[in-house]
């Protein structure tokens, strides 16, 4: 019975806070373009500021969502340079 507590005790001790840990930091680093706002995107995509971020909003606004990360580049004022600095943070669902 002490060893079973000892298990549960240490797996929510070590385990279980560097799970949440590893989400949260995804969380915080990636960026859905399909569903994000002007702010959160000029916040999280490098080399991309407000005006860029509402021309995205307002490219899926009419065009409907992103289905690939290059079909961004059809937005004005984002190249492949910009997709490039962000390709590890942008998700797409």
């Amino acid at each position: 019975m002490k060893l079973l507590r000892f298990i549960v005790l240490s797996y929510c001790l070590f385990i279980v806070p560097f799970s949440t840990h590893a989400q949260s930091a995804q969380d915080t680093y990636t960026v859905n373009i399909n569903t994000a706002n002007a702010e959160v995107l000029s916040e999280r995509l490098s080399g991309v500021g407000l005006k860029k971020a509402e021309a995205i909003v307002a490219y899926r606004n009419q065009y409907g969502e992103f289905k690939s990360l290059e079909q961004i580049i059809e937005v004005k004022g984002i190249g492949e340079s910009i997709v490039e600095k962000n390709r590890s943070v942008i998700l797409l669902q």
